[in-house]
């Protein structure tokens, strides 16, 4: 059996209930799928059951990369490479289905990435993707809660979001020490366009290192003290971070952009 690497954060899906459950999510029958961190190939076997049109998996560990190879020859397009530095919008002209049970330890970075670089059209159509419990909590979260934050604000942007399901260690070797969540994620036909996604980084970032904060200080922050786009947006500023609501993040993020243009 492949010895799982600790530094990579790796853990083999092995549940053959899950594995089906997460084909099935969406229609990929001749879809064209990009599998993230396929490890041993459980899930891959599961994705070739359905026909899709083509696979491409990216996988950093090079033995494991060889075993692909060896497991499936020339059914799959194997990119022995990291995630973090492929750009997708290049890679891909049709758009994909992405699958991947994420290593815990870069799974919001990779995400992250692909939400602040994409381009005008979208290089997915849909992502199946596998976190850590207590992140997807943090995806998901709504304002007022204390899950809520930058990751929840960044994520929705340009994407719904829906939880699929919770998936306990056993179904995974060796066992994670926490809990397991399947988000399903697809684009947004509508969403406020900003010139730089950075600046809503920027702006969630300055709000949340105070999160337990009144809203005064990072606004001034922002917006040198000015009151117009507080009054413009109807902003409390004695609330806190976690009280504003998705769409005045979005909202603050293009004033700030049109600020500074």
């Amino acid at each position: 059996m492949i010895k799982a690497k600790k530094s990579l954060g790796q853990n083999f899906l092995i549940d053959k209930n899950i594995l089906e459950k997460i084909t099935t999510i969406t229609d990929i029958k001749d879809k064209i799928i990009l599998e993230i961190g396929p490890g041993t190939g459980n899930l891959t076997s599961y994705i070739l059951k359905k026909n899709p049109k083509k696979i491409f998996v990216i996988e950093k560990d090079d033995n494991l990369a060889l075993n692909l190879k060896n497991k499936f020859d020339d059914k799959l397009v194997i990119i022995n490479d990291d995630v973090l530095k492929i750009d997708e919008n290049i890679l891909f002209k049709d758009k994909v289905i992405v699958f991947g049970n994420l290593p815990y330890n870069i799974s919001t970075e990779i995400l992250s990435k692909w939400i602040i670089n994409l381009k005008e059209s979208f290089w997915f159509e849909s992502l199946v993707l596998m976190f850590q419990k207590e992140v997807a909590d943090r995806i998901i979260a709504k304002f007022n809660t204390s899950n809520y934050g930058r990751l929840s604000i960044i994520c929705n942007w340009k994407l719904n979001i829906k939880k699929v399901c919770d998936i306990k260690p056993g179904a995974f070797y060796p066992k994670p020490k926490v809990d397991s969540s399947l988000l399903f994620f697809h684009p947004k036909k509508n969403f406020i366009k900003l010139n730089n996604p950075k600046n809503l980084e920027k702006v969630t970032r300055i709000f949340f290192n105070q999160r337990r904060k009144m809203l005064k200080k990072p606004y001034n922050q922002l917006f040198n003290g000015d009151q117009k786009v507080c009054n413009k947006l109807k902003i409390n500023l004695s609330l806190r971070p976690q009280n504003l609501n998705l769409d005045t993040y979005f909202k603050l993020a293009y004033e700030y952009e049109n600020l500074r243009s």
